[in-house]
């Protein structure tokens, strides 16, 4: 269990969200993961387990992080963690997350082994290395900031191998999309933010129809409906947004569309995940894993259109992830991730049936970077 020193400020849909629906939100893998490390690494140095241990997320928010278990050896230190999903249906909640923490010799940097009940990366298309632990790069880098914090405060060089495990991972992980993806021998770490926010579909879609009143009433006219805090940096990089012409459009890009169907504005620019924007682009209004997957067939299809040969779109149809047919047709002159923008563009025209707004579409891969774009159209000039 954990509780937050310093609560954050409801800022954009997710906040509205947990403050209208009354939810109570949980911490990722990756957050306890990095609460682990960072106990065991102190006690690797010399002092006392800090119990309760508190981390400082990507936002700036510090929740503290009861131990579950505790050990010191010569050679390491091992401490756990509790994973609290808050009132999100998650199947990872309740699972203890440990960190065991070795020494390396000065000039080892830090390296990350899966434990058990951790998955390794056995397929391209993840944004991994094949062979390397599905420790995702954002807790990845939790966990180095926190390494080195505590070798600052105690004296120690930051060299460290850090061996993350869940008990009964390997269990849980077959009810996730683990198995499907390549990521065999248990779970992932994962998180960008820290914060597991609970999945409400009715106070989501109230969330986001409130974030378009209150850019109407500031005379906002362009808005950005993002699928989370990634694509929401992209759409304020590129278009320069202050944060209320922001929407937290998670996966409901139809509650988005249809609201400003009847509260237009003159522009709306869509900005997600390519996998996501991928199922918008085939139509899909709901973007959430459990109710629409990634159609690789009609990814296939548009890659033809693009110039493909038979032999690259039968490279497509089979990929591993979305991501991995982007990268597949980059590297063969095909505009995948510009189609699929096009395509997304389309059907949200479509949705808004003629309402008066132009739509843009930013497409990116995990990392922020963007390998799509379609340029605004409105009803008039489709």
């Amino acid at each position: 269990m954990a509780e937050a020193e310093t609560e954050a400020k409801a800022t954009g849909g997710r906040g509205a969200q947990l403050e209208r629906s009354g939810l109570r939100h949980g911490w990722t893998t990756g957050a306890c993961a990095t609460a682990a490390t960072t106990a065991a690494y102190t006690a690797l140095l010399g002092a006392d387990f800090p119990d309760p241990v508190t981390i400082e997320l990507p936002k700036g928010q510090r929740p503290a992080f009861a131990l579950a278990a505790e050990e010191l050896a010569a050679d390491h230190a091992m401490a756990a963690v509790v994973k609290d999903a808050g009132d999100d249906p998650d199947v990872t909640h309740g699972a203890l997350v440990r960190a065991t923490v070795r020494a390396l010799p000065s000039g080892g940097g830090v390296v990350f082994r899966a434990g058990p009940g951790v998955g390794t990366v056995t397929r391209p298309g993840l944004p991994l290395p094949v062979g390397e632990p599905a420790i995702n790069p954002v807790p990845r880098q939790m966990m180095r900031d926190h390494i080195a914090a505590v070798a600052a405060r105690h004296g120690g060089t930051g060299d460290v191998e850090i061996e993350i495990s869940v008990d009964h991972g390997e269990e849980i992980a077959r009810s996730t999309w683990n198995p499907r993806l390549g990521i065999l021998g248990g779970l992932s770490i994962l998180g960008t933010t820290g914060i597991v926010v609970p999945y409400s579909c009715s106070a989501w879609i109230d969330s986001i129809r409130r974030g378009v009143d209150v850019a109407r009433a500031a005379g906002r006219r362009h808005v950005a409906g993002c699928t989370g805090s990634t694509s929401e940096k992209v759409a304020v990089a590129v278009h320069g947004l202050p944060q209320d012409a922001l929407l937290d459009m998670g996966d409901f890009a139809g509650a988005v569309l249809k609201y400003l169907r009847r509260h237009p504005v003159d522009r709306l620019t869509v900005a997600g995940g390519f996998a996501k924007l991928s199922k918008l682009a085939a139509g899909h209004l709901d973007l959430h894993s459990a109710r629409s997957q990634v159609d690789k067939g009609f990814l296939a299809d548009l890659a033809r259109r693009g110039g493909a040969d038979e032999k690259l779109a039968e490279a497509v149809a089979t990929a591993n992830t979305g991501l991995e047919t982007v990268q597949l047709c980059s590297a063969r002159g095909v505009p995948l991730g510009d189609l699929v923008a096009a395509a997304a563009r389309d059907t949200a025209l479509g949705v808004l049936r003629g309402a008066p707004v132009a739509v843009d579409v930013i497409c990116i891969d995990r990392a922020g970077t963007i390998v799509g774009r379609a340029g605004p159209r409105g009803p008039r000039e489709r």
